[in-house]
């Protein structure tokens, strides 16, 4: 055996690794969502990610992966086994990101979001939206790399997807709860907000721990091949998820639902610059997102009464974009980072994505609303997903 295969099988058994943890993680978000919504959700819960993953994987194979990069898969098997087919397993590993979007917005609009207008918002934003950005951020397209570099002395860093996967799915999930609007009976004409509290603690609970523990694939594995791999990315990535879980756990007051959205928090905020931060700013960083996780949940559901169910615009969108930003801080070299980024490059390219997701889910989410509806009718609603679209509760109460 060469040394240039064995190279080769290394990196496609590290990547294709890489890509089973992070497809793993979509688990954590079905029991996540699980454990949150009422019970009459529940079996809703688990279907939608499974489907849209499925849906994720053909608009990606067959779309989204060739806008964002350049390449496609209709060669003979021949061709796409070359380099051991590293080619095909980086198409895994970057899927299991992409079909992250959906399984983001799904726990925004849960509980009365119709099932097949979202798995064609799905296919429309895996193919479409998403590779969008997703090519200018790491594939160098459209030259806004090359401009920012020009502009400012760096490109736009987010080495793992802060801000290509996390902010992405998080601001375009504000647009279809906004479009939505909230549950029935979520907030009353008289100004009182009615509580909808997590049906299952547990399940919410193996969710994060899911999540948490694949996130280590989502973060690590990103360098893609095993001689760029470092052990600073593992090490950032659990300084910020402990960060993120102690603040959530003071400032949310030892609320369990608060507790365990924490971790996810600080390692939403630490993808983009878990490659290039000290151990301590990566702490920082993560303890920062947990604080801002509990507060704007609560100022978005009980302030400004947007019903986003599991919280998905500040977990995501908003901690996100802190990320994007917290990598032109705390990757400076005068901050102990790495260096080779800027703080207005950060904030550009950040801001680059945010008004693209906006745009992007307005587009989508406005017309199928236009064309088919989007939401379940009261009746429906009331009686629960799991019933009006799957025909089946999760416990079902038998004759005896």
């Amino acid at each position: 055996m060469s040394v240039e295969t064995l190279i080769a099988g290394n990196n496609v058994l590290f990547l294709l690794l890489g890509a089973i943890m992070v497809l793993a993680m979509h688990a954590g978000f079905a029991f996540l969502e699980l454990g949150t919504v009422r019970r009459k959700n529940q079996v809703n819960a688990l279907v939608k990610i499974m489907a849209d993953l499925s849906v994720s994987t053909l608009a990606y194979f067959f779309i989204g992966y060739t806008l964002a990069y350049g390449q496609n898969f209709f060669g003979d098997a021949q061709q796409l086994t070359q380099k051991n087919g590293y080619d095909l397993v980086k198409f895994f590993f970057l899927l299991t990101f992409a079909a992250a979007i959906p399984a983001i917005i799904s726990g925004g609009i849960a509980e009365r979001a119709r099932f097949y207008p979202q798995l064609a918002a799905t296919g429309l934003l895996v193919g479409l939206v998403y590779p969008f950005y997703e090519g200018i951020a790491w594939n160098g397209n459209l030259g806004f790399q090359d401009w920012l570099n020009a502009a400012t002395g760096a490109k736009f860093h987010d080495f793992a997807g802060s801000v290509v996967v996390h902010a992405m799915g998080g601001w375009i999930a504000l647009v279809a709860v906004m479009l939505l609007g909230p549950r029935h009976g979520r907030y009353g004409k008289d100004g009182v907000i009615y509580a909808h509290p997590p049906s299952n603690i547990p399940f919410l609970a193996l969710g994060a721990w899911i999540l948490t523990v694949g996130w280590f694939g989502f973060n690590v594995m990103s360098a893609q091949t095993i001689d760029a791999i470092s052990g600073l990315v593992a090490v950032n990535s659990l300084m910020a998820m402990v960060g993120g879980t102690l603040v959530a756990l003071v400032v949310g007051k030892n609320d369990p639902g608060f507790l365990h959205n924490g971790p996810l928090a600080g390692l939403v905020a630490v993808c983009a610059g878990s490659d290039i931060m000290h151990p301590i700013g990566a702490l920082i960083t993560g303890a920062v997102a947990g604080g801002m996780f509990v507060w704007l949940f609560t100022l978005t559901q009980n302030r400004w009464k947007i019903d986003d169910v599991l919280g998905v615009w500040p977990l995501h969108g908003l901690c996100g974009t802190w990320g994007g930003i917290a990598a032109g801080i705390f990757g400076l070299k005068s901050l102990g980072g790495m260096g080779g980024v800027s703080f207005s490059a950060q904030l550009m390219g950040t801001g680059l994505a945010i008004v693209v997701a906006l745009l992007g889910g307005l587009v989508v989410y406005g017309a199928l609303k236009a064309l088919v509806g989007l939401r379940l009718n009261k009746e429906q609603e009331y009686e629960g997903a799991d019933l009006s679209i799957h025909k089946i509760q999760s416990t079902p109460e038998y004759d005896r």
